[in-house]
């Protein structure tokens, strides 16, 4: 069975209601959609999703009104559904969505952001820490381990548009692109540049000076798979086509 996947981070899900989510979704069809920063409540969850009816709709909500939030929308019915690491420091920022299916794990995660002081750089980092373990944990089972989402980091100055200018920039620091080369020295494999090794490749873009016209941007956004199981990703890009937020979707197929 041929599988199609989307991460994106909607940076409001309400608001991207108002720019065609629904029309988007209906057309592409993806099997599973991973949504970060929805930033809502439980009592806020939109009605217009109903239009969605094919898909399964699975939420985490922040303790914090307005803030974060995450959601799974799937055509296939989880075996299990979990929104917790099992630390109490990251378990209220509605964050984590895990999904068990029949031959994969799905984490879709939103990753914290460090730019606004040390303490939350820390924290963040102290996130990707417990996340790998998780990550190890699920992978110990011999599925395959898809892990999406906004990771709030760049890799390599090939994954965002002026690194000269923002090695000192949270996002880029190499304190936080060390557990992207700890994750890759573990058996993790960044789907998108296995497939996909050419430049200008982004999917995040500041709304500031006009940055996605130019297409100054940065690639925060991923799909890492354990490689045990790489042979059956079979695809993996970016939709820079598809507007509606500061980020865009990326996608995987595979095959199970």
């Amino acid at each position: 069975m041929k599988l199609t996947l989307w991460s994106w981070n909607v940076n409001g899900l309400r608001a991207v209601l108002n720019k065609g989510f629904i029309e988007v979704i209906r057309k592409e069809k993806p099997d599973i959609l991973g949504l970060q920063e929805t930033k809502l409540q439980e009592h806020q969850i939109p009605d217009d999703l109903a239009a969605l009816d094919s898909y399964l709709q699975y939420w985490s909500h922040a303790h914090r009104k307005g803030y974060s939030g995450t959601a799974l929308l799937s055509k296939l019915l989880p075996l299990a559904f979990d929104t917790a690491f099992g630390q109490a420091e990251f378990d209220t920022e509605g964050r984590i969505n895990i999904a068990e299916f029949d031959a994969f794990y799905l984490f879709n995660i939103y990753f914290p952001n460090g730019q606004k002081d040390d303490e939350r750089l820390n924290y963040k980092l102290r996130f990707y820490d417990r996340c790998l373990q998780v990550m190890e944990e699920k992978r110990a089972t011999g599925k395959m381990v898809l892990v999406a989402g906004d990771y709030n980091t760049a890799h390599f100055p090939i994954d965002l548009a002026n690194p000269k200018e923002n090695e000192k920039t949270s996002g880029f620091l190499p304190i936080e692109r060390a557990w992207l080369d700890k994750i890759a020295s573990q058996g993790w494999v960044d789907t998108f540049r296995h497939f996909d090794k050419s430049p200008d490749q982004y999917s995040w873009w500041s709304y500031r000076a006009g940055a996605r016209p130019r297409n100054v941007g940065w690639r925060i956004d991923y799909f890492w798979v354990n490689c045990e199981a790489l042979d059956k990703v079979s695809a993996a890009g970016i939709r820079q086509d598809i507007e509606g937020s500061d980020h865009c979707p990326v996608w995987i197929q595979i095959e199970v």
